[in-house]
């Protein structure tokens, strides 16, 4: 019964968490990781690149064995868009997953022209990904929202992708570290943002901390979530006042009592 009520907490939609959490964890024992994290009641697992590859050292059918076995869903992993980018994709379809997210721009420079460069090479990755039967996103940091003769980056790329194919992750904690309100993405851009990490900042600095003691307002948010397109979401933390453990488990606590 316990495990039931943990895999649909918060709202009824199942409770993920990117491992870039508990990133030190996952390489010093990627299984052992997985399995406390389903202990704690994750269900949802998103990876990340590392100095082990993209899942700390699983290979793609060990990882999708592992978690299948721990009741986890391997929904997602943070990867680049490089000169490596058909073995990821590869890789991916492999582990089963259903998403790939591009985890940081593809090339430098904070323009107006290179977000339309990078734009479209979101539409090409996007269509490599459909073609090998996976979705294509996006996850944002602070730096997007700065701007240029008054035109915000991240605005670019959400202008200049297909909606059909490029698919945002919403980093709640970056948008309000740069001073901007989530809120007005989802009224402005209905549908486009079907993952999140659920990230809460500290009040007086942009550091990461445990869900509903910082400056998001999360509850608010998730009402949202149909206007948003919300599909998914997964917990990042990535500084804690003890372990990387402790914080997972206390942001599952405080998802599981939210009512929204």
């Amino acid at each position: 019964m316990a495990g039931q009520l943990s895999a649909r907490a918060a709202g009824g939609r199942a409770i993920g968490i990117q491992l870039y959490t508990v990133r030190a964890e996952m390489l010093a024992d990627a299984r052992g990781t997985l399995a406390q994290l389903a202990a704690l009641g994750y269900k949802e697992i998103e990876s990340a690149s590392s100095a082990k590859g993209h899942y700390y050292g699983l290979s793609a059918k060990e990882i999708k064995k592992i978690t299948r076995d721990l009741g986890l869903t391997l929904r997602s992993s943070h990867v680049q868009v490089d000169e490596h980018w058909p073995r990821t994709i590869d890789e991916a379809a492999e582990a089963g997953q259903q998403y790939l997210i591009c985890s940081t721009m593809p090339s430098t420079g904070q323009t107006a022209s290179n977000y339309e460069r990078v734009a479209d090479v979101f539409n090409q990755s996007a269509e490599a990904c459909r073609k090998a039967g996976l979705l294509f996103g996006y996850h944002n940091h602070e730096y997007e929202f700065e701007q240029e003769n008054g035109q915000i980056f991240y605005d670019i790329l959400l202008a200049k992708t297909d909606p059909k194919l490029v698919h945002m992750e919403l980093d709640l904690g970056w948008v309000v570290a740069a001073g901007h309100d989530p809120l007005r993405y989802f009224e402005r851009y209905p549908g486009r943002f079907p993952l999140w990490h659920l990230k809460d900042v500290k009040r007086d600095k942009a550091v990461s901390t445990e869900l509903g003691t910082g400056r998001v307002p999360l509850a608010q948010l998730l009402k949202k979530a149909p206007q948003a397109g919300l599909k998914h979401f997964f917990v990042e933390q990535e500084e804690y006042e003890k372990s990387a453990l402790d914080s997972a488990r206390r942001d599952i606590a405080y998802l599981r009592q939210l009512a929204y």
